[in-house]
């Protein structure tokens, strides 16, 4: 139960960071993990602390400069300079309420997904005897989710660098499908006869290219909407209706690569429907698979004929990650059950 509590949780902050960047307001609290050195943001311009911009551009340029130099001993000296000479990265926003507030409650959120994270570890326990893996990947999910909240700082602190940002979201991914599978070794505990008791073949090697098409969707769906706001930027939040026209080939990409999970989507959904009886954990989850990538593919429609709304591509980024999850969980239905036995 806490397990599939904290993927929920999981979800509602892939929400929360999406609705983030629709609106703006990454850079609501220009310090981490405080909001203008205060538990409680402030509400009114008066309230800010004095000199704050000054104060936290200092700061920020102190933190990026360690981050270069992390960077620098991994061997990413190219990246670790154009931290340093972009100027643009110290910039500092007009503090705006509205923004402040959204981005501290996304950090509510992830406070909230560590402490169910560190609760995951300690139900597992009870697993010890039986499937000692659930242990080990909770406690790594642990890890991953402080090193996600250092990168949120960094996010922070480079003014939403664009590939830190990528970044990030890969890890939220990682994250997920480390919960995904931490719950379905527990409940295959419980189950086995959820499993096939025959090997899958060429199936399970289809649902896997499904998710591979699904991930890499997903990372130029990142690009794309880092582009865009940079456009955004440079219309100063106008004539959204001209965003699209301003996409380059990543767009395009992205577009035909929908198409081609569709098809593939479609070739599983049959192929899984036939073998499958219609009350199976397969066929159900399939079915859920389908019906969020048709809304997948109807929220992205919307972003490129009707204007890119901003509330749409929340709803994009979401039904992303919920699709990229329910694939992911049809791959391990269809492992055999005796890969379960054991540790």
């Amino acid at each position: 139960m806490v397990n599939r509590i904290t993927i929920v949780v999981l979800y509602i902050v892939i929400l929360a960071g999406g609705i983030v960047r629709s609106t703006g307001s990454g850079m609501g609290c220009p310090d981490w993990p405080k909001c203008f050195n205060r538990f409680i943001p402030p509400t009114h311009v008066s309230q800010l602390p004095d000199n704050y911009e000054q104060e936290y551009i200092e700061g920020r340029a102190e933190k990026n400069e360690r981050f270069a130099q992390y960077l620098d001993k991994l061997g990413f000296k190219e990246l670790a300079l154009k931290i340093r000479n972009d100027e643009s990265i110290l910039h500092h926003e007009e503090f705006n309420a509205a923004k402040t507030w959204t981005e501290y409650v996304n950090r509510l959120a992830g406070a909230t997904l560590g402490v169910f994270l560190l609760l995951c570890v300690i139900f597992s326990t009870a697993y010890w005897r039986f499937r000692k893996r659930i242990f080990y990947f909770s406690l790594l999910n642990v890890v991953l989710v402080v090193f996600q909240a250092w990168m949120g700082s960094v996010v922070v602190s480079t003014n939403l660098t664009p590939w830190v940002i990528t970044i990030h979201m890969v890890l939220a991914l990682v994250i997920l499908l480390i919960a995904i599978y931490t719950y379905f070794q527990a409940k295959v505990i419980r189950d086995r006869g959820m499993l096939l008791n025959q090997s899958s073949g060429w199936i399970k090697w289809l649902a896997v290219l499904v998710l591979l098409v699904t991930f890499i969707q997903v990372i130029i769906g990142t690009d794309i909407r880092e582009s865009i706001d940079m456009i955004s930027a440079s219309l100063n939040g106008q004539n959204r209706d001209l965003w699209v026209d301003q996409l380059g080939s990543s767009y395009i990409w992205h577009r035909e690569l929908a198409l081609v999970s569709f098809i593939l989507s479609l070739l599983l959904f049959f192929t899984i429907r036939s073998r499958f009886a219609g009350d199976s954990e397969q066929s159900k989850m399939i079915n859920i698979m389908m019906i969020l990538m048709v809304l997948q593919i109807v929220t992205g429609l919307v972003l490129g004929y009707m204007g890119m709304p901003a509330y749409m591509q929340t709803a994009h980024l979401v039904l992303a990650t919920l699709t990229f999850g329910a694939q992911y969980y049809i791959i391990l239905l269809l492992t055999k059950t005796s890969q379960y036995i054991g540790h």
